[in-house]
């Protein structure tokens, strides 16, 4: 028998003074079997990251045609493709024929080693950016998972900060390839 998702619910307040987004969104993030907390909470802070009313969670790990994240307009067509982690480079040049903008964010140690294995391969690709969150914040999040998670972004002069109601995570990311946006 295949083990199930396990269901977050995140509580969500962005205020996003760089973009003048604020909004309170409420969550439910699927977590997979096979997906650690960390993996889960970056995806909840590329979700804050990137929030729009339309933007949503894929299915997760367990589907290759969805990203952990998208945008759709109106029409259905893909506005932006999100991934988390290190994915093949086939896998983001096919989501830049698909989506007006893709972003991959890494947040393991290994991620400018994959990153300089992967970056020849798509440099031709216009729509597509690369961060790389801090590994230590990676790991400064997972404390913050609970089931139910009240969660507060706060982004002001490219400065991020995630918190709950005892503790505060400053994000650090930096921009390996694209339009500068950050």
């Amino acid at each position: 028998m295949a083990l199930k998702s396990t269901i977050y619910k995140a509580s969500l307040q962005i205020a996003n003074m760089d973009s003048h987004y604020y909004a309170d969104h409420q969550l439910n993030i699927a977590c997979h079997p096979s997906e650690t907390l960390q993996r889960m909470m970056i995806r909840i802070l590329v979700f804050a990251l990137n929030a729009h009313e339309a933007l949503e969670f894929g299915k997760g790990i367990s589907d290759t045609d969805e990203p952990d994240l998208w945008q759709k307009d109106l029409t259905g067509s893909i506005e932006q493709w999100i991934e988390v982690g290190q994915p093949d480079e086939r896998r983001i040049l096919k989501a830049c024929g698909k989506s007006l903008q893709v972003q991959v964010y890494l947040y393991a140690s290994t991620g400018p080693i994959w990153w300089k294995q992967t970056q020849s391969k798509v440099s031709r690709a216009n729509n597509l950016q690369i961060f790389q969150i801090d590994p230590e914040v990676a790991k400064a999040l997972e404390p913050l998972c609970q089931r139910t998670m009240q969660l507060q972004v706060t982004i002001q002069d490219g400065e991020i900060w995630v918190r709950d109601a005892t503790e505060s995570v400053q994000v650090i990311i930096e921009q390996l390839f694209g339009t500068q946006t950050r």
